[in-house]
């Protein structure tokens, strides 16, 4: 599985962005997450959904702003970020779960992507 974020840039506070990860066929019985890693902080959860987009989790942070969904003919996973703010800053990552069911965990996480940066500016 090879996994392609695409669509960070830079966006002012207030705006949007949506986020692609191309997958790859392989990953589509996967749950699909996207985390994110700011500068000097670790990495955290940011949304994740399952294998068939039935269920979706996010972090408290982000939830009502951020939406999660996938496309399995296109084997695309998107993350559309609405309502931007300053602190929504970092490198975003899509993965691939072990398992069926989406996951906060990054354990449970068996591929990355190389992340896309977003930039909230103020």
């Amino acid at each position: 599985v090879q996994l392609q974020a695409s669509g960070g840039g830079l966006v002012p506070t207030g705006g949007s962005l949506r986020l692609s990860c191309a997958a790859g066929r392989t990953a589509s019985n996967n749950g699909m997450g996207w985390f994110r890693q700011a500068p000097g902080k670790e990495r955290e959860f940011v949304a994740t959904l399952d294998w068939n987009g039935a269920n979706t989790n996010y972090a408290d942070s982000v939830k009502g702003r951020f939406t999660i969904s996938r496309d399995r003919v296109k084997n695309t996973v998107y993350l559309q970020m609405n309502s931007l703010k300053v602190e929504d800053t970092a490198v975003y990552y899509c993965a691939a779960s072990r398992y069926a069911r989406g996951s906060s965990q990054a354990g449970a996480y068996v591929k990355w992507g190389q992340g896309t940066l977003v930039t909230v500016s103020s």
